[in-house]
C-alpha cells in the first residue's frame, strides 16, 4: 500500500501541482480517481469522508486528510524538505506567489479554461472578462521571470509548481502563454520526475 493517497482527477490542474509534488519528491503515492464530472464532489458521502469543501485534491497520509493544493504543497515541503524556501524571507516569497496565484493566476485560468474547453459555453461577457483577468496577470508572471530563472531565485519552490499547475494542458488553454512564462514551463518539464498530468492521473472525459 502507498504511503501517500491523492484524491483528484486528470483536468484538475490544482489535483496535478499536488500529483506533480509527490512525483518529483518520489514518493511512493496513488491516484484515487475523482468523478468530479458526474458529481461526485458535491455528494453526502464525498462530504462526509473525504472534504467537507466539496473539492479536489485531498490527500491522505497516515490517516490524516489534507485539502487546498497550496496547503498540500506545504505540508509535502516541510515533510520532506524539497522545493521549499530555506529562510524566513524565502518562505514568506513562497507564500505570497502561492496567494497570488490562487487569487490572480489559477484562480481565472482555470475558470477561464473550464467555461471554454469543459462547459464549452462559448465566448460570453464573462469569458472575456476571464480573458483581460489571465492577460494581466499572466504579464505580471512574464516580467518577473524575465528577471530570474525561477519564482524565487535559481531553484524551483512550491510557488513554482503551485503556479504551473495548469500551463501544460496545451490546446485546452484559451490563451496565449507568454514567452518568459513558456521558457519557465520548460525548465520545470526537465525536472526528473516530471509527468504530463494524464500521465498521473486518470481524466474525467475522453
Amino acid at each position: 500500500m502507498a504511503e501517500f493517497k491523492l484524491y483528484g482527477f486528470g483536468e484538475s490542474g490544482n489535483s496535478y501541482k499536488v500529483a506533480l509534488m509527490l512525483n518529483l519528491c518520489e514518493l511512493e503515492w496513488e491516484s484515487v480517481f475523482v468523478d468530479f464530472f458526474n458529481g461526485e464532489t458535491r455528494s453526502a458521502a464525498y462530504r462526509n469522508d473525504i472534504n467537507e469543501m466539496g473539492e479536489a485534491p485531498v490527500l491522505e497520509h497516515k490517516g490524516v486528510k489534507l485539502s487546498q493544493s497550496g496547503v498540500i504543497l506545504d505540508y509535502l515541503a516541510s515533510l520532506t524538505g524539497k522545493f521549499s524556501g530555506k529562510k524566513a524571507e524565502e518562505r514568506r516569497e513562497i507564500l505570497r506567489w502561492i496567494l497570488f496565484d490562487n487569487h490572480r493566476f489559477t484562480g481565472y485560468i482555470a475558470t477561464l479554461r473550464y467555461m471554454i474547453f469543459l462547459a464549452k459555453t462559448g465566448e460570453t461577457p464573462v469569458t472575456e472578462f476571464l480573458r483581460g483577468r489571465v492577460k494581466n496577470a499572466m504579464a505580471i508572471v512574464d516580467g518577473h521571470l524575465a528577471k530570474t530563472a525561477f519564482l524565487i531565485g535559481d531553484k524551483p519552490t512550491i510557488a513554482d509548481l503551485s503556479m504551473v499547475g495548469y500551463l501544460y494542458y496545451g490546446d485546452e488553454l484559451p490563451f496565449e502563454i507568454a514567452p518568459h512564462v513558456k521558457a519557465w514551463t520548460e525548465k520545470i518539464k526537465a525536472l526528473p520526475g516530471w509527468k504530463h498530468p494524464y500521465d498521473l492521473m486518470k481524466r474525467g472525459k475522453v
